[in-house]
């Protein structure tokens, strides 16, 4: 394991390099985009007869990585942490309405949308799945991803209310999203559907629990905090608090996503103002910021590398585009829409609706919720359906965000 771990770094590395040197895109966009045409590439030499072993090797290499664990039970915890660390407790609250709603309602009607749309689309190409892979692709596919969105928007040049809606809503809504799906697969492989007082059980003790553990966990931490002044140990308690929390969160069933949010955002206001010397912030940013900054860089090339196990057909290339269309149609109508009919709500610029609906970007875990349905010709199918609408996110609307944000925003 280590062996792979340090190959991947080598990796990650270089194409950074190569993307800082050359390329000069985003960070995140630059890596993953390095790393899909370096996978592509390989595909079109072995179709020449050239490069087969080195094909294979990246094919075996992937294919000992459990990629849906290494995110879900790796990476995340530290890159939410890191996301909220950074995020104004005070300003979010002037917006917790919109983000409340966003993050709660517009994840749960956008999963019923994009999944009875898609049951309804994807017959007219060819392409047939149960009502409840459907399901759980709306569920996967509707939170937007804070790695991806965090990571791109620091470029954007949206305003800073804007740009602490779309933060706020992604840092929690993907907790909501997981919930969700979680709910929908334990439907899925159990081939009953629960109660509704059931599903309203399971969304309250692990969206609610992990809140509240969450605020425990930070507040505990912060009392840690305040009692001594070493920035090597106040970091280290940082470390411990996201990796600890996070797997005893598993082990309470209740959110780790949730619960890494909010200790991320205790500590990054209260803690930051009431128990740290001005030396532990700049350390503790710094290192967070390097966490945040590597672990992003893995898990985009990671994603760029995915698509040589992506089960892809003519047919579901087109299934794939018009997925992409649902969900955008989705965004629209659950975020969009509402934004642009209740401006007083949000409190946000004219044209505020068009970064809304375009700065939706899904990422890395969208693929992992995927890759964790249970095996067979439908989960493929929502593999490839996933990795095309990540694909497109990540490399168009990404790219074009901050374009869309000048244009939608400045000319209002």
């Amino acid at each position: 394991m280590l062996n792979i771990a340090a190959l991947f770094l080598v990796i990650t590395a270089l194409l950074a390099y190569l993307n800082h040197r050359f390329i000069r895109m985003p960070t995140t966009i630059g890596v993953m985009s390095a790393a899909l045409v370096l996978s592509l590439s390989l595909v079109g030499l072995n179709a020449l007869g050239v490069a087969e072993s080195l094909l294979q090797y990246e094919r075996s290499l992937l294919r000992s990585i459990d990629f849906s664990q290494v995110l879900m039970q790796g990476m995340l915890s530290l890159l939410l942490f890191a996301g909220a660390l950074h995020v104004d407790l005070s300003e979010l609250k002037t917006y917790r309405l919109p983000v409340i709603l966003l993050a709660v309602l517009g994840t749960l009607l956008s999963t019923l949308l994009v999944g009875y749309g898609m049951w309804f689309v994807l017959p007219f190409v060819g392409v047939e799945i149960p009502l409840m892979y459907c399901m759980c692709f709306g569920a996967l596919i509707s939170p937007t991803d804070p790695i991806a969105v965090m990571g791109i928007l620091k470029s954007a040049g949206a305003p800073k209310e804007l740009e602490l809606v779309i933060a706020g809503e992604s840092l929690f809504n993907d907790g909501v999203g997981v919930v969700i799906f979680s709910l929908l697969l334990e439907m899925l492989t159990s081939g009953a559907a629960p109660t509704p007082a059931h599903g309203l059980q399971l969304l309250l003790f692990e969206a609610g629990g992990g809140l509240l553990f969450g605020f425990v966990l930070g507040y505990l931490t912060f009392r840690l905090l305040k009692s001594v002044d070493s920035y090597q140990v106040e970091v280290l308690l940082t470390l411990a608090t996201v990796t600890g929390g996070y797997a005893l969160a598993s082990q309470l069933h209740v959110s780790g996503p949730l619960a890494m949010v909010v200790a991320g955002l205790m500590i990054g206001n209260h803690g930051r103002a009431l128990a740290m010397s001005d030396t532990t912030r700049n350390y503790l940013d710094m290192f967070w910021e390097l966490v945040d900054e590597i672990l992003n860089a893995v898990l985009f090339v990671l994603i760029g590398m995915e698509v040589l196990l992506v089960v892809f057909s003519a047919s579901l290339l087109v299934a794939a585009c018009l997925a992409v269309v649902v969900t955008l149609l989705a965004r629209l109508l659950m975020v969009g829409l509402p934004a642009m009919l209740f401006r007083g709500v949000f409190k946000l610029p004219h044209g505020s609706w068009k970064v809304l609906t375009w700065g939706g970007l899904r990422g890395g875990i969208s693929v992992a919720l995927a890759l964790s349905l249970p095996l067979g010709a439908d989960r493929d199918t929502v593999v490839s359906l996933t990795y095309g609408v990540v694909v497109f996110s990540i490399l168009v609307q990404g790219l074009s965000i901050g374009y869309v944000t000048r244009r939608s925003v400045e000319s209002a």
